[in-house]
């Protein structure tokens, strides 16, 4: 199969020829319709988050149809489409068990633990668990940015950040994760201010429904201590830096939530979180590393009913030929507004 690899970190990617993957006896084969390019593919192709052997085949966010599924699986067949998350439970332990697969430490993950999804095929395993249906009304370009930048801002908003209605909600950082962020926050009632260095992403984050947009340049933390008279109920570091993360605590009103969304890998894994502020206010922070596939059905409710609307995050759809060189432009802070998907393999 036609598939994108590096044999190195920060060696350019390839597009190459290799193996069809094979099928695992709980998992399934999926012919590839769509699959995202996000900023995680990015920290693994850097180094940053190191993968288990090269060369590598990334890609983690994706959507497709079932070719074939190993004798284990009871629930799928050839032919159905679908959708996945981008961390897969083992569906055995006590995590996956309790519906926490998110968080399995077994877990594997396209494009990370193993080969991912910038390819014509790749290979899931526990299918039964993992694989999401996908309705006929939602296209694979749409469904490729929900696997890991709209179902963890998703659950990061709706679970831990308990948002109700009218609250206020800071994003700092509007790359995918964070317009995801955005979008979700003002379809749900909150009152949404985005912070970010590209006026471009902040003109988007307005579109989908922001009440201000702030240059991250400038002092955020006063800005939106002013705007909200007192501070935000829920904060967001949707793109991973120690100043956002502690940007996003020092935002936050008494008794406020905190999500960390963006990564903080290797040198950068350990930001100095004002505690001080965290115990006197009783400040709440919290961690979320995407969705279980158990709990897609809420969100793809809203996806169908349109108060949800993903597809206007793809802002632009390239071939499986362009993703090496899209890959490697994630080097620079913003290359452009919005979700890039490969939609042609």
């Amino acid at each position: 199969m036609r598939a994108v690899a590096y044999s190195g970190y920060e060696t350019m990617p390839v597009l190459t020829q290799v193996a069809d993957p094979a099928c695992p006896e709980d998992g399934a084969v999926l012919a590839v319709g769509a699959t995202g390019l996000c900023r995680s593919d990015w920290h693994a192709w850097k180094g940053h988050d190191p993968v288990p052997s090269l060369p590598h085949i990334p890609g983690h966010e994706l959507a497709g149809t079932v070719v074939q599924v190993g004798p284990a699986v009871t629930g799928w067949g050839a032919g159905d489409r679908v959708t996945v998350p981008f961390v897969c439970g083992c569906g055995v332990c006590e995590y996956c068990l309790a519906g926490d697969a998110q968080v399995c430490p077994h877990q594997t993950q396209p494009g990370f633990t193993g080969p991912g999804s910038f390819a014509e095929l790749v290979a899931i395993r526990a299918a039964d668990l993992n694989l999401v249906a996908l309705p006929e009304a939602v296209s694979f370009a749409t469904a490729a940015c929900l696997g890991c930048r709209f179902a963890t801002a998703f659950r990061a908003i709706t679970v831990h950040g308990r948002l109700r209605a009218s609250d206020w909600v800071a994003v700092h950082g509007c790359g995918g994760v964070g317009l995801s962020a955005v979008m979700i926050a003002a379809a749900l009632g909150g009152r949404v201010i985005a912070v970010d260095i590209a006026p471009a992403a902040l003109e988007l984050a307005r579109q989908l429904g922001a009440e201000h947009v702030i240059d991250a340049s400038n002092d955020t933390v006063t800005e939106i201590i002013e705007i909200t008279n007192g501070g935000a109920q829920i904060s967001i570091d949707a793109l991973g830096a120690p100043a956002t993360a502690v940007n996003s605590v020092r935002c936050l009103r008494r008794r406020g939530r905190h999500l960390q969304v963006g990564l903080l890998l290797g040198s950068q894994s350990s930001p100095p979180i004002p505690m001080d502020l965290v115990i006197a206010r009783e400040l709440e922070i919290y961690g979320s590393h995407g969705m279980p596939a158990r709990d897609y059905p809420d969100m793809l409710a809203l996806v169908a009913d349109q108060r949800l609307r993903p597809e206007l995050l793809v802002t632009r759809e390239i071939t499986l030929d362009e993703a090496p060189a899209a890959l490697a432009a994630m080097d620079q802070q913003s290359p452009t507004a919005g979700i890039t998907v490969i939609t042609s393999f």
